[in-house]
């Protein structure tokens, strides 16, 4: 006969153990005996039952003792109290303890089926709740993420293929692309989604301060180290930490990171003893970090430790079939954000010039377009008028690339090009004339070229580009 499920029958008494086993296994069900409230608890950590059938008096911690423990491990845990001298009060401590009845003694053997098979029902419609919220939290962050390209097909069955897994991921890609989301997308199809996803900018913070945000430090290690800090990795501990602009940190904190990866383990400045974590590292950069392993900036034994799982997301002028999909994704979310009712059907005009456009900004770029277009249209409809001059202008558009020192729309093709080695040299040259022209003010540039402040400054970084202006 096939096993209906799984009960762990809790009693002191043999014989009541034996009985109770024999109802069960006759109808199906697989059940394992425990003869104390430890021996209980031990049982379902390692293995976590359908049903719990308990004795109320036992010695040791006793049943309601037991259940309270077995609860803790199992917030879902459907436990059944069974007693000789069931009163109200012992019905209604057990079922504020969490259990989901209680029986009293003499039984009937149908009373035990019956219930037994009312927790099986219960259980079973947790556990298809639990499923159902996990696949709809994988589903909004895949939401979020959105693509229905080839390319992003590819990367979101690699997101289901190492999430189940500890292993390092490396993501690589233009600023824009969607990096944090992907990760985000790896640690909420983990089995740590319940723990705590940590995003760390390493680009951000301070490198004089990165080492105490990331590894924490005692009171007193330093000036200014007024109170003991947990590090950000102790923070993550059990869950995952997402290290963004890997490619900017200092020789030193490539090595304590090193350490944490190989060891699992790290020391607190101005502490002696390290501190054990269960972390999984998810790391992104838009640089070229063989590049900088070559050019002695970037240890390579770390690198390789990184990129265990390398996961590189296309910019947005490669998967132009995303295009639609996100600019309506970022229509319906500024809408509720500013309270307007624009429609997110664009007439073939506006949407051509949308999907022509070269964004060097990639997502965040289109979310920016967009953004201001929900913000100012005079109706309900996004027209020509509300998209940026160089979206709805090719030809101003054009006259920007070719106007770029070292750039030209005219370049001999005879001889053949690398078209990203122009690419790039097209946006150094351009940030380059935005800074210029803003005397090196990062911000009035960044809005000069319809950038984030933080993908401009990424950029800068990337490409070496000298800020004396």
């Amino acid at each position: 006969m096939a096993k209906k499920g799984s009960v762990l029958i809790v009693d002191d008494e043999e014989i009541m153990r034996d009985v109770l086993e024999i109802i069960l296994s006759g109808a199906g069900y697989k059940a394992d005996l425990a003869k104390t409230g430890e021996e209980a608890i031990e049982a379902y950590t390692s293995k976590q039952y359908d049903v719990v059938l308990m004795d109320v008096s036992m010695p040791g911690i006793g049943g309601l003792s037991t259940l309270e423990e077995i609860i803790k491990i199992d917030e879902d845990a459907v436990v059944l109290m069974i007693t000789a001298f069931a009163t109200f009060e012992t019905a209604i401590s057990a079922w504020e303890k969490g259990a989901m009845g209680c029986i009293r003694k003499p039984f009937q053997n149908e009373q035990i089926l019956a219930m037994v098979a009312r927790g099986i029902k219960k259980r079973r419609k947790e556990e298809e709740r639990v499923s159902l919220r996990q696949a709809m939290t994988r589903l909004v962050k895949r939401d979020a993420i959105i693509g229905r390209s080839e390319l992003m097909e590819n990367v979101f069955k690699l997101v289901d293929r190492v999430a189940p897994a500890r292993s390092t991921v490396l993501i690589t890609g233009e600023s824009g692309t969607g990096k944090e989301l992907v990760a985000k997308a790896i640690h909420e199809s983990s089995p740590r989604a319940d723990k705590t996803f940590v995003p760390v900018n390493c680009s951000n913070i301070p490198s004089d301060l990165l080492e105490s945000e990331l590894f924490g430090h005692t009171k007193g290690a330093f000036t200014g180290a007024v109170a003991v800090k947990k590090g950000l990795f102790e923070v993550a501990d059990g869950g995952s930490i997402f290290l963004d602009e890997i490619g900017d940190l200092r020789p030193e904190i490539q090595v304590r990171l090193l350490r944490v990866i190989q060891e699992r383990e790290f020391t607190p400045i101005g502490e002696t003893k390290p501190t054990k974590v269960d972390v999984r590292i998810i790391a992104a950069t838009n640089v070229d970090l063989k590049e900088a392993v070559k050019n002695g900036t970037f240890r390579e034994d770390l690198y390789y430790r990184l990129s265990v799982v390398p996961l590189e997301l296309p910019p947005l002028r490669e998967r132009r079939e995303d295009i639609l999909p996100l600019a309506q994704h970022f229509i319906r979310k500024y809408n509720e954000e500013n309270g307007r009712t624009v429609s997110d059907h664009f007439s073939p005009e506006v949407l051509s010039l949308l999907e022509n456009y070269y964004y060097p900004g990639n997502v965040r770029e289109l979310e920016n377009i967009i953004e201001r277009a929900v913000v100012i249209a005079p109706t309900d409809e996004i027209t020509v008028e509300c998209l940026r001059a160089e979206v709805r202008d090719p030809e101003l558009a054009r006259e920007m690339l070719s106007e770029s020192e070292g750039f030209s729309a005219d370049i001999d093709l005879s001889r053949g090009v690398n078209f990203y080695d122009e690419v790039r040299k097209f946006e150094m040259d351009i940030i380059r004339r935005a800074l210029e022209q803003t005397g090196g003010h990062q911000s009035r540039a960044a809005r000069l070229l319809g950038l984030n402040a933080t993908t401009l400054n990424s950029k800068i970084k990337g490409y070496n580009i000298n800020l004396r202006i």
